[in-house]
């Protein structure tokens, strides 16, 4: 992929796009590290492997780390508005899975470089505008990555975050653009309670049938339910 290696190229010579962060002054001192009784490696992944792609997700401009990085800069600067802080918790989770995937093939995890090196937008509407392209740069990001492993658990994380990012992320940030910049806890509540109520109802319309095979029913499901 020549999008990948250009970002790990870019790795490799130290230094970040935003705020001219070298990975190698963040990462941790030493070379290796023991987890789980493996040995980690601090070195980045070679290009073209399972692990460059995993690194990609996490490190590069359109990853995981800068957009966590990002939205805590809005909360640092106007507060615990939503959907930031519900988002910021989803993206500690798809930080901590892509974590586990580098460690997985056994590379060590760096600190966050772009944490505090992101300004905040003039206002929560560009803010918001802003992190709707974000996303939809993530969705770009992962679709150009999916295509290039064949590590049926790599694809499978790589999936889910995706759709996280344009089934939920986005969705959101679009309607806090319309919305000023920010959502209000009823609009956070239709959000969160009409996925987990879509979720429940599938889950409660599949049941056994009369006479032979399986049948399918309908279900509705209400409550609120937890971003991913």
């Amino acid at each position: 992929m020549n999008r990948q290696r250009k970002v790990l190229s870019a790795t490799l010579a130290g230094a970040l796009a935003i705020g001219g962060v070298s990975i190698s002054a963040v990462s941790h001192a030493t070379d290796s590290s023991v987890a789980s009784g493996v040995v980690l490696t601090a070195q980045e992944p070679q290009p073209g492997t399972d692990a460059a792609i995993a690194w990609e997700a996490l490190m590069s401009p359109e990853g995981e780390y800068a957009a966590a990085a990002a939205y805590a800069a809005v909360i640092d600067k106007y507060g615990k508005v939503q959907p930031y802080v519900s988002i910021r918790t989803a993206e500690r989770r798809h930080v901590a899975a892509l974590a586990r995937q580098l460690e997985r093939y056994g590379f060590e995890v760096p600190a966050n470089p772009y944490m505090k090196q992101i300004p905040a937008p003039a206002s929560l509407e560009q803010a918001a505008q802003a992190w709707a392209t974000g996303e939809i740069d993530n969705v770009k990001m992962y679709d150009e990555l999916i295509a290039e492993t064949t590590d049926p658990q790599l694809i499978r994380v790589l999936t889910n975050l995706r759709r996280s990012s344009l089934e939920s992320h986005l969705p959101m940030f679009e309607a806090a653009a319309e919305n000023g910049g920010a959502l209000t806890t009823a609009q956070m509540a239709d959000f969160q309670g009409g996925k987990d109520g879509q979720a429940q109802g599938q889950a409660q319309g599949k049941g056994q049938g009369p006479g032979q095979g399986q049948g399918r029913g309908q279900g509705n499901g209400n409550g609120k339910g937890q971003l991913t």
